[in-house]
């Protein structure tokens, strides 16, 4: 059955000349099935750069609304009605009150935003590219950052610069413990730790690094050590021993889990390839305002 779904994915996706595109967080099914697997800001370059005419975004909400916001003319397909609590935790209004003041602050919207938000916002950032992002705003402005507060504490860390941040986080890597770490730590002398920067900034202070999804990839696959402590979502681990089958990984804690991501599968995606379905609509005015957010954060190397 397996494989005549794969099989009838594979025939669609000819007929309807679209790409699927899965985040990292992904079932292995999701992952394997995919023309192209990466992290927010991966994804949001793929979407900006692909010939396809249907784009069939295997994550959440916010990234198939910004594979339309960058693609307006193309059908954006989000095969499950996945969502993101993160990005719920701000809203238009919210913000526009929190600008209100701080007239003349630049707003820094964390991808994981719906795109009215990003339509507030001045300039879009993901995990990868958030410190890169700050370093080029001048340093005598005030910084909104929004929504997750533990990625713009270490973007400000890393940056030296003061921000004014939403009290917004990512449920699933900010429960992770520093005794969880420490745990594992303990179990596993030898390996590095690594993590995202959506943890608390108590356990990214245990980490040998901190990285994006795609940033710990790399990270691992250039490191000379065999055995890893990894602080981020379960569905990465299949990723990392596809790359690094010579490598051992642990998580940092048990049952790191999104399950907003794991609602996709190989049938959710069939189905909605056959009824093009659930299409993605963004308002016109509002996708302007966010596309000019996006393309401030994609200009920037």
């Amino acid at each position: 059955m397996a494989n005549d779904i794969k099989e009838y994915i594979s025939r669609r996706k000819q007929e309807l000349n679209a790409v699927i595109m899965a985040h990292y967080y992904q079932n292995p099914e999701i992952q394997d099935i995919a023309d192209f697997v990466g992290d927010s800001l991966q994804l949001a370059q793929q979407a900006s750069a692909t010939p396809a005419q249907v784009i069939v975004s295997c994550g959440v909400s916010f990234m198939a609304e910004s594979a339309k916001i960058l693609n307006p003319d193309k059908t954006v397909l989000l095969p499950a009605q996945a969502g993101c609590p993160m990005a719920d935790m701000v809203t238009p209004a919210a913000l526009r009150e929190k600008k209100s003041q701080h007239p003349g602050a630049v707003v820094v919207a964390y991808v994981n935003s719906s795109a009215a938000v990003k339509a507030e916002s001045d300039i879009c950032c993901t995990s990868s590219n958030a410190i890169a992002v700050i370093n080029s705003i001048p340093r005598e402005k005030e910084i909104i950052f929004v929504p997750d507060r533990n990625l713009g504490r270490y973007a400000a860390a890393q940056t030296g610069r003061e921000m004014i941040f939403w009290q917004g986080y990512c449920p699933v890597h900010d429960i992770v413990s520093p005794g969880s770490v420490r745990e594992q730590m303990a179990l596993h002398p030898e390996a590095q730790v690594v993590v995202h920067p959506e943890c608390p900034p108590e356990v990214i202070a245990l980490a040998d690094a901190v990285r994006s999804t795609a940033g710990i990839l790399k990270y691992i696959k250039d490191s000379s050590a065999q055995e890893f402590i990894v602080g981020t979502e379960e569905g990465f681990l299949h990723s990392l021993r596809k790359h690094c089958p010579d490598k051992t990984f642990y998580l940092a804690r048990s049952n790191f889990v999104c399950q907003e991501m794991k609602m996709i599968r190989l049938e959710e995606l069939a189905l909605s390839l056959e009824k093009l379905q659930e299409q993605i609509e963004v308002a016109e005015d509002i996708r302007q305002k966010a596309y000019r957010s996006l393309q401030n954060m994609l200009e920037i190397k």
